[in-house]
């Protein structure tokens, strides 16, 4: 029976001792004590060197995950399974997430960077008042080309695209909302139409312009426009200048008929467990110098204002990526189109690109 006890004891004591080692390994990652910050964010979209400078600057180790569409992270943080503290949803699915009780309230006080972001990026219809989230980036949706493989051509506005010497010279994103907002902008429509009418004719036109699609696609846009395998891609602003950071001879337009101007946002999902560092990430991103190196790396359009000043003058005064208000106030934001709406711009992309097999 001694013999019994003391091995129990030995094992008691073995136990404690792996829990004190892997107590002393979490504290020294930052795990202890809740220094841990899990992020949310699409892939690619931050200079990871800016994370490893804030676990050292505030001693919380930062759990990264990615996601490629907000439909994706919208389902993920509905689940619970995983809780994350920040996350970059896009401004209509803001919207949403605002709807459905999905986000927290942002206390300022704890956010004093916040007065760096230019106020033309605040207080936008699908946050007013910015009550749940921060300017991250934004940009325009437009068409890169290359005058070179057009004889010289140049490129204006969206029913340019439907040049019948463009066969086959045309990359599309492969995206409803984008490609049919095209179509809709090419007709002078709204691109948050809802009228099914506009959509069918717009879903039409975009069939005529079909001869002059090369390939709907997702990334391999860049390294087919910069590998000059195809002439225009109808592309995000910030993958525009990374394709013309590597082939010089890319020139980028926000067509004359509208476009797009998007954002993405920082917030807190309802569901976070450390609701003071996600303030304390959101603050040290909003930082003048942080946010400067993080857009030369991303090299999507900051909103931070005050980061400007340390940003390389062919980067900050290039019009194509920084327009001016007169273009931005023709641009439209995203609205949340409510389900039934998107499900029927969902089933028209997808019978435009059935169309084109």
């Amino acid at each position: 029976m001694k013999k019994l006890l003391a091995f129990l004891a030995a094992g008691l004591a073995v136990c404690v001792l792996l829990l004190y080692i892997v107590h002393d390994l979490n504290k020294g990652e930052g795990y202890a004590g809740g220094k841990t910050l899990t992020v949310y964010n699409w892939g690619d979209y931050i200079d990871t060197d800016l994370i490893k400078q804030f676990e050292n600057e505030t001693g919380i180790k930062v759990i990264y995950e990615t996601f490629d569409s907000n439909e994706a992270m919208l389902t993920k943080i509905q689940q619970g399974g995983t809780t994350y503290d920040v996350a970059v949803p896009s401004e209509y699915m803001i919207d949403k997430m605002i709807k459905g009780n999905l986000l927290l309230p942002l206390d300022r006080s704890q956010l004093p960077n916040l007065k760096n972001i230019d106020k033309r990026f605040m207080d936008l219809p699908f946050d007013p008042g910015n009550k749940y989230s921060v300017p991250y980036f934004w940009g325009t949706v437009g068409i890169a080309y290359n005058p070179k493989l057009l004889g010289g051509k140049k490129l204006r506005n969206w029913n340019d695209l439907w040049d019948p010497a463009l066969k086959h010279k045309i990359l599309l994103i492969d995206g409803a909302r984008e490609v049919m907002g095209m179509g809709l902008n090419s007709l002078g429509y709204s691109l948050n139409d809802t009228n099914r009418i506009h959509l069918q004719e717009a879903k039409q036109k975009l069939s005529s312009l079909m001869p002059n699609v090369k390939a709907i696609v997702g990334d391999e846009n860049k390294l087919l426009m910069q590998n000059n395998e195809a002439a225009i891609a109808v592309l995000w602003s910030g993958d525009a200048a990374d394709i013309m950071a590597e082939n010089e001879d890319i020139d980028y337009v926000v067509p004359s008929e509208g476009s797009n101007l998007w954002f993405d946002n920082m917030v807190i999902p309802k569901t976070a467990k450390h609701v003071k560092a996600a303030h304390q990430f959101i603050n040290f991103m909003l930082g003048a110098k942080v946010a400067a190196q993080n857009t030369e790396y991303v090299a999507y359009s900051t909103p931070n204002k005050a980061a400007l000043k340390y940003m390389p003058k062919d980067m900050t005064e290039d019009k194509r990526f920084y327009p001016p208000p007169a273009l931005t106030d023709r641009l439209e934001v995203y609205e949340n189109l409510g389900q039934k709406n998107l499900a029927y711009y969902n089933d028209l992309f997808l019978e435009f690109k059935m169309h084109r097999k």
